[in-house]
């Protein structure tokens, strides 16, 4: 059984999240051989505030 997780920056919209497990799913299928129903996606959403890299927040970086 697949577990994927995916990290990523709020702001995508349900359906672009819809779209994106689903072509997940459909590259396990074919790559790992296994059965769509087999794959599990954890989807963790990260305020910019929450990450920072070289020393500054990502939340920091677009003033």
């Amino acid at each position: 059984m697949p577990i994927v997780q995916i990290e990523m920056f709020e702001g995508r919209t349900i359906e672009q999240k819809r779209e994106m497990v689903k072509e997940v799913t459909r590259s396990l299928v074919r790559t790992v051989n296994c059965q769509p129903e087999a794959v599990k996606i954890v989807i963790r959403e990260i305020k910019k505030e929450n990450l920072a890299e070289d020393g500054m927040l990502y939340c920091d970086r677009e003033s």
